[in-house]
Parts: structure tokens; sequence; C-alpha cells
């Protein structure tokens, strides 16, 4: 797998982060409520997101490009016992096969460049059961902290482009958010979940 400059990035952060149990991010806590039956976690960085879907009657598919991030998981859920299966892939390639009762993607599509990131997107939303769940996060435009990205590798959504995206989908909850980053820089985001229709 051909390693980008985010990817090393947050591979590094991962190793340092391993040894510490980390708390939910508030759009992990935002979307667990939402998460049920069969998860897909799609760049699940620790996996925190996973173990606790896991530890609430969930069947977890949780896939990282880092080494480090699954190596982690698959120790966690060796201790555990929870069900939480982890790969490692280059989810801006990767064949899903499976369709899922949820899918989750938080903090990754802004790590490919904006092409690839709607084709990523468009993929989720194809293996998600009817009924489903999807919950994706992203940063957005007028975001000025770009040092974990990829020069060529990035995307800042619009700010309505995943409500656009998911126009045929019932909206559970959209929030903006920004949050200060160093050197008075700025990240700010949409989350966003939805429900796919029950019938096509």
């Amino acid at each position: 797998m051909a390693e980008s400059v985010s990817i090393s990035f947050f591979d590094e952060q991962f190793r340092k982060q391993s040894s510490n149990a980390l708390a939910l991010n508030p759009f992990e806590l935002l979307t667990l409520p939402y998460l049920k039956g069969d998860v897909l976690d799609f760049g699940c960085g620790l996996g925190n997101l996973a173990f606790a879907a896991a530890s609430k009657g969930c069947n977890v598919t949780a896939l990282d490009a880092s080494p480090a991030a699954v190596d982690h998981i698959r120790k966690r859920a060796l201790a555990t016992g929870l069900p939480v299966a982890a790969s490692q892939a280059d989810l801006r390639e990767y064949p899903l096969t499976g369709s899922y009762d949820a899918v989750v993607s938080i903090g990754l599509l802004m790590f490919f460049d904006c092409s690839r990131a709607m084709h990523v997107l468009h993929t989720l939303q194809a293996h998600v059961r009817p009924g489903g769940i999807t919950a994706i996060n992203v940063l957005t435009d007028g975001t000025t902290f770009m040092d974990m990205f990829d020069p060529v590798d990035c995307c800042l959504f619009a700010p309505m482009a995943l409500r656009d995206a998911f126009d045929t989908w019932d909206i559970q909850h959209m929030q903006f958010s920004e949050f200060p980053a160093p050197n008075d820089t700025l990240k700010r985001f949409c989350t966003l979940i939805a429900q796919k229709p029950a019938h096509d």
C-alpha cells in the first residue's frame, strides 16, 4: 500500500496513543446512539467508536490504513472478546462487498482528493441496507489547519455537500462545528447522520 503523508501522520499518532484508553470524540458520541446491527467503521482509527458500538451489541467491521491502529484493535478485541474485526486497507481503493445496518466514516474523506472522496462516499451509501444509517464527518471550507494533509490528496467539502449527496435520504441530524487549532488556525466540520429509504 502506498503510504500518503496523512497515513504516516496518523500512524505515528496512533503509535503514541495506543497504550492509552481514549474517550470518544464529540462526533463519535453523536453517532453512537444511531448504531445497530452490523456496523462498518470505515477509517476507524484506534477503534474507540467500534468498541463502544460492540459493547452495546453491534457486530463491527473496522477498517483503517494505519498498521498501528489495526494492531491495537486486534489486540483489544482479543483481550475483551468483543465482536470487532479489524483489517488494514487502502480505503481509497477498498472493494466493499458486504452490506451493513450502519456505515460510519468519521474524519476520513477529506484525506482523499475531492473526486475520490465523492466516489468513496457513493460506494459507502451503496452498501447501507435499506432503512440503515450512514454517519459521515468531514472538514469543510474555511478550515485553515492543513498540517496533517497530503498536499495532493485532500478535500475540504462545501458546507452543504453532504446534505446534497443525501438528498433522497432521511436526514436524522446535521451539525456544523468548529475548533481552534495550532498557530491560530481553525478546523471546521460537518457531521451528517442519515437513514436510507426503506425501499429504493
